[in-house]
């Protein structure tokens, strides 16, 4: 046996007992630089508007900077590659809406692998699909709406961000538990829907509640309905399809942050707890309610369950709807 002096031994005890030391304090130390949220629409969405509330209470709990970064394109799968391919260490997250688990079911491959290549860190936000129409439509009640459009079938044109979007599914959906038909027509730019269902080209759309605020407050456009379980009193006054027209229906769209997978277990926690704390504060809630969006709160493995459910109720809606993946 070869003799190994208690100088050798004190230095390996030293290398050893350093490994640890250096892990733990990788996580201890989080954030030691600012942290990326990446969000895949453009600037003034209201996913973006989600992701900068909280962004900034973020950056001040964590005494941190937290940049938002708009990386817009392909429905969302450019920004959730750009995370799923980061490096696994805190410092990248996506503040994504349902659209994430859509995608599966009309894309025929992704970059990425929807479940297994991402954490879910928290579901923070909620919000309905506004049921909007023209006022030239001449309808002023979701039930005379579904009337017209049974009375109708593909005379009513309604617009969306795109084959495929949550706000196409929002309308497939409606169409479909309300028993009518109308014709699907997608837009690349936003404001040409404005225009466009100002002057009827368009007659009705399905989007969140501050898509269309100031042209809904302004009585250019009218807001008939939102599809949550419950009507809204905030950002405007209007009642549920659930309540006046489909007993039981609703659709919403949820938004959470995602990180890359396998970020260290701490760092997820804390993560977690702080944006979990952001959506209690009544602060949060003004802001949100304002948009017509409610806090919500799953963090971690009840997040991933959540979107996991979610991806699957989401591909019935997709063959529901007749398409096909593309």
């Amino acid at each position: 046996m070869k003799y190994v002096s208690s100088s050798m031994l004190a230095l390996l005890a030293a290398l050893i007992s350093a490994v640890p030391g250096k892990a733990q304090s990788a996580t201890d130390n989080y954030p030691a630089r600012p942290i990326k949220v990446v969000v895949p629409l453009s600037p003034g969405t209201t996913t973006d508007i989600v992701a900068r509330i909280f962004a900034e209470r973020l950056s001040q709990m964590l005494e941190q900077s937290v940049i938002v970064e708009n990386k817009q394109g392909a429905g969302g799968t450019l920004a959730a590659k750009a995370v799923a391919t980061a490096a696994a260490d805190g410092y990248t997250l996506a503040l994504v809406n349902s659209q994430h688990s859509i995608n599966p079911a009309v894309y025929k491959t992704l970059p990425y692998r929807t479940l297994e290549d991402f954490d879910a860190v928290a579901l923070v936000a909620e919000s309905p699909s506004t049921v909007v129409v023209a006022p030239q439509l001449g309808v002023r009640s979701i039930g005379e709406f579904i009337a017209y459009a049974k009375k109708h079938p593909n005379e009513i044109n309604y617009a969306s961000s795109g084959i495929g979007s949550q706000t196409h599914l929002a309308g497939a959906h409606f169409a479909t538990e309300a028993g009518i038909s109308m014709v699907h027509v997608p837009y690349r730019d936003s404001s040409v829907v404005v225009s466009d269902m100002i002057t009827n080209r368009a007659q009705a759309t399905f989007v969140p509640p501050g898509f269309l605020l100031g042209q809904i407050n302004d009585g250019k456009l009218l807001a008939l309905a939102v599809t949550s379980r419950e009507g809204i009193a905030s950002p405007f006054k209007a009642p549920s399809v659930n309540e006046t027209a489909i007993p039981g229906y609703e659709y919403n769209t949820w938004f959470g942050f995602l990180s890359p997978a396998g970020v260290p277990a701490p760092i997820l926690n804390k993560l977690a707890r702080a944006l979990e704390a952001i959506a209690a504060e009544p602060a949060t809630k003004q802001k949100l309610e304002a948009l017509g969006i409610t806090p919500r709160s799953r963090k971690l493995q009840d997040f991933q369950a959540y979107i996991k459910a979610d991806v699957e109720k989401q591909s019935l809606i997709v063959k529901a709807a007749g398409l096909t993946p593309h």
